[in-house]
């Protein structure tokens, strides 16, 4: 695909924009005045591939924790903000990386500014952030009613505030829960502006649903060419928000590395516990290195699975009490079920042996 053709922004040590890769965020839920437990969720994120972190900012106490947990991470830390213009000048001062502020509830411009003039000293870049939940009462008279317009306006408004004050150092942020309104607002504001955008589906809701809503909506936005750093926002773990946008950039072709794991339907003729073996299968290769763009095949039955799997560089076809083990499409070997698993692990261990020959 075409990306569009944004700045490039610097946050921390990693850079957005410009073609770079689509980078991966997420958000704590822990009290980041709690650091030993912000700094212990930190520390999965990163290894499940969470590239950028956010952490909420409601305190002075929690502003001046990010001194602390700077010191113990490796991936940029953005400070969000609301209401009170003194925290994300307290945040920048501690270390943050990078601010996300909506100026619509900062306050008067003079605070505004203060933050800019702050972000400004440091070479901070600030995520102007707008949700549909807080579009202003004017434009949604204007419009009618809450509209991708309407979201975008406000956005580009905010942005022209901060542009009046000399920075540009800016990252866009337009979400809303409704997914083709989403869509439409990310469509029309990637054609009036050049800054990166951050994307996401903003309170879109539990594991299921929001991962459905998050896929839809990021896959359309992204297949277009836009957007510059994602975030899937789930009710749940954050580890299970890196996971799926993993996930949804690697189906898209917008991220390359790790194993990929292709699994069938089951239906009548499977004769085996393929729901629990693909899940061990998709685990066990989480651990596994040397073997990046690996499409391993689990299927439920020896009727179709040699044919299905042909396309993968390996796997594994359930029978009655055995399966086959199956390279390229061809039939390898007959292996007891309960050795099944160890019997595929050991093959991707010989051949990521033979890799690094």
């Amino acid at each position: 695909m075409t990306r569009y053709d944004t700045r490039v922004i610097a946050i921390g040590n990693r850079v957005i924009g410009g073609g770079n890769p689509v980078l991966i965020q997420s958000m704590c839920n822990t009290k980041t005045e709690d650091t030993a437990a912000t700094i212990a969720q930190i520390r999965r994120l990163e290894e499940a591939g969470c590239e950028i972190i956010r952490v909420a900012v409601p305190t002075m106490e929690a502003a001046s924790a990010i001194s602390q947990i700077k010191k113990e991470i490796h991936i940029p830390l953005v400070a969000d903000i609301h209401f009170d213009y003194r925290l994300a000048i307290a945040a920048m001062e501690n270390g943050a990386d990078k601010i996300r502020i909506n100026p619509g509830n900062i306050g008067s411009i003079d605070r505004v500014k203060a933050v800019v003039n702050a972000a400004k000293e440091r070479g901070i870049p600030i995520r102007v952030g707008v949700n549909s939940g807080s579009l202003e009462k004017g434009l949604i008279a204007k419009y009618g009613g809450v509209t991708a317009e309407g979201i975008v306006e406000s956005a580009l408004d905010k942005v022209k505030m901060i542009e009046d004050m000399d920075y540009g150092n800016l990252v866009i942020s337009i979400k809303s829960s409704d997914v083709l309104m989403c869509i439409r607002a990310h469509e029309l504001i990637a054609q009036k502006t050049d800054y990166p955008l951050h994307v996401g589906i903003t309170e879109s809701g539990t594991l299921l649903s929001g991962n459905i809503k998050s896929a839809v909506g990021l896959g359309i936005i992204l297949y277009q060419g836009i957007g510059d750093t994602i975030r899937v926002s789930l009710t749940g773990d954050p580890e299970e928000e890196v996971k799926s946008a993993k996930r949804i950039l690697k189906t898209l072709g917008l991220r390359a590395g790790g194993v990929e794991v292709v699994s069938c339907p089951t239906c009548g003729r499977t004769r085996i516990d393929l729901i629990g073996l693909a899940n061990q299968v998709e685990t066990m290769v989480s651990g596994l290195e040397g073997l990046d763009g690996l499409k391993v095949a689990v299927m439920g039955c020896v009727v179709n699975g040699p044919g299905e799997a042909k396309e993968a560089d390996i796997g594994i076809a359930g029978g009655i009490g055995e399966g086959l083990l199956i390279k390229k499409g061809k039939i390898i070997r007959k292996v007891p079920e309960d050795q099944l698993l160890g019997a595929l692990e050991a093959e991707l261990t010989a051949m990521a042996e033979e890799r690094k020959k």
